[in-house]
């Protein structure tokens, strides 16, 4: 008798396994695939950008505008710095986890001030918007604050030989305002802005 009812809950839970495997590990996530497919087709592929048919870039990763030698380049703005791997490694994405009294994280964020103001032809005691020194939770951010994207306006206009006018007009038009209205703050997506000042040029 034991072993028979043993026997019955034996099968029914195997039965729900199957069960519960097939519609959670297979169902669900091909229902949930073919509907990003099908309403946000763009979204579901990467936000991939491409530029005469080539692929240049996604709008939801950060990536490098730099020369051979790894020195950023003065015609493009300039992402937030990076701790993933080398710098915006998709497969090595993380911050420094260094706290905010951590003595490496202050040295670091001081060079990193220093440097940005030379490369900006800013004043030695200027402020620095503070996603132009610090990396992002996932290293990967694409997008700056507008108080960093007009800092760099003026030495990208210049770099380009465009009056600066019309460089802060582009930052403006290439600003996002804040997600769903309040959970973040207006932020210029790096890799889309270049990529116009690209087309303008």
């Amino acid at each position: 008798m034991r072993s028979a009812l043993f026997g019955r809950h034996l099968v029914a839970s195997v039965m729900m396994l199957l069960v519960v495997t097939l519609v959670l590990g297979f169902g669900y996530p091909l229902v949930v695939t073919g509907l990003s497919q099908l309403f946000f087709h763009q979204q579901a592929d990467g936000s991939l950008v491409y530029r005469d048919g080539k692929l240049v870039g996604s709008a939801l990763l950060g990536q490098e505008f730099t020369g051979s030698k790894g020195n950023p380049l003065p015609q493009y703005f300039q992402p937030r710095p990076s701790d993933a791997g080398t710098g915006y490694d998709g497969a090595d994405s993380a911050a420094s986890n260094l706290g905010p009294t951590n003595p490496v994280l202050i040295k670091l964020v001081t060079e990193r001030a220093v440097a940005y103001r030379k490369f900006n032809d800013l004043p030695p005691h200027a402020s620095v918007p503070v996603d132009a020194v610090t990396a992002s939770a996932s290293g990967l951010d694409p997008d700056i604050s507008i108080a960093n994207a007009l800092d760099q306006a003026p030495r990208v206009a210049r770099a380009r030989h465009l009056p600066a006018a019309r460089v802060i007009a582009l930052v403006h038009q290439y600003t996002t305002g804040a997600e769903w209205g309040f959970l973040s703050e207006p932020a210029v997506n790096v890799l889309e802005l270049n990529l116009a000042l690209d087309g303008r040029q």
